[in-house]
């Protein structure tokens, strides 16, 4: 590390941020005292990739309906889906409730509390892993998620923005800022995150309201460029955009025929002035199908002159 992250100017760093994030840290349901390691978990799920405005009705809903993951894993798929709404990549709803049904199964309807096992669930990956073992229970595991990574580029790294995925580097330089004591560790993971989240933004950093701007890396160096140029996700036009469609179809309709889908789906707003080709639709629907969010079967069809098989696709059972 550089003389930016001695061990001196890394104590306070510590204490200036841990110290901002209890002053303006956010009032977020999962951070209560209250707050299970169930309820933990469907919020680092949810908030993959998806602001916390988004998450914040649906996560309330769901543990409201499925308080455990045992209800969870007791529910048909389509319900599940439903109850997603529109968050977004809806893959998600499937993997937790596949997770739910692991812990119900092999854990005793306790969401397991070290990295580890954490990870052999079905679709937990290292950072949510990671997370869960520190914010539900405490452990001091390294926690990075993009707004963390971001604040350690500029604070240490005197980078505008992390490296385009996550490097050993990174992961090392996060190991090396992490306080010795358990908590303080913990604690010092969400409030870096959130100052990544509301202060050491990506676009528009707020530098005049961070803790540590006077040591920040990055500032001392005259807040240099980008050192690559950051592309923003396209929506419009898209397989996502036409999937999410067929979702939102869907989840408002049940099942209909393939047909009579497709035309909703151009004509109801949600696509906005895209109209995509038969191959598009198809590529999309095929997809939704072979990730277990849809089913595809004949339905029967009936008009003035004759009855006949059409397929229609449904929410899976």
């Amino acid at each position: 590390m550089d003389g930016m992250s001695e061990p001196g100017i890394i104590a306070v760093l510590h204490r200036r941020v841990n110290h901002w994030f209890s002053v303006h840290g956010r009032d977020l349901p999962w951070r209560q005292p209250e707050a299970t390691p169930w309820g933990i978990l469907v919020s680092e799920i949810m908030l993959q990739q998806t602001p916390v405005v988004r998450v914040l009705p649906i996560w309330t809903a769901w543990l409201e309906r499925w308080p455990t993951p045992r209800d969870l894993a007791a529910e048909p798929a389509s319900e599940v889906i439903r109850a997603w709404g529109r968050l977004g990549y809806p893959r998600r709803a499937l993997r937790l409730q596949a997770a739910a049904a692991e812990i119900a199964h092999s854990h005793g309807n306790q969401v397991p509390s070290t990295a580890a096992d954490l990870l052999a669930l079905p679709g937990v990956g290292t950072y949510t892993a990671a997370a869960v073992a520190c914010f539900a229970f405490g452990r001091p595991e390294v926690v990075v998620d993009t707004n963390i990574r971001r604040a350690h580029a500029r604070m240490i790294s005197g980078r505008a923005l992390p490296e385009k995925s996550l490097t050993t580097a990174e992961v090392a330089l996060a190991r090396d800022l992490m306080p010795e004591d358990s908590s303080e560790a913990c604690r010092w993971n969400a409030s870096v995150m959130e100052l990544g989240a509301l202060v050491c933004t990506a676009r528009s950093p707020k530098c005049e309201a961070c803790p540590v701007a006077d040591l920040c890396a990055w500032r001392s160096a005259g807040q240099p460029e980008p050192h690559y140029r950051p592309t923003g996700q396209t929506w419009a036009g898209t397989d996502r955009q036409v999937r999410g469609a067929v979702m939102a179809a869907l989840r408002d309709h049940g099942s209909l025929q393939l047909a009579s889908l497709e035309e909703l789906t151009t004509a109801a707003g949600t696509l906005g002035a895209h109209r995509p080709t038969a191959a598009q639709f198809e590529r999309c629907v095929s997809g939704l199908v072979a990730d277990g969010l849809a089913v595809l079967h004949d339905g029967e069809h009936r008009d003035e002159h004759r009855t006949q098989q059409e397929p229609v696709l449904s929410l899976p059972g």
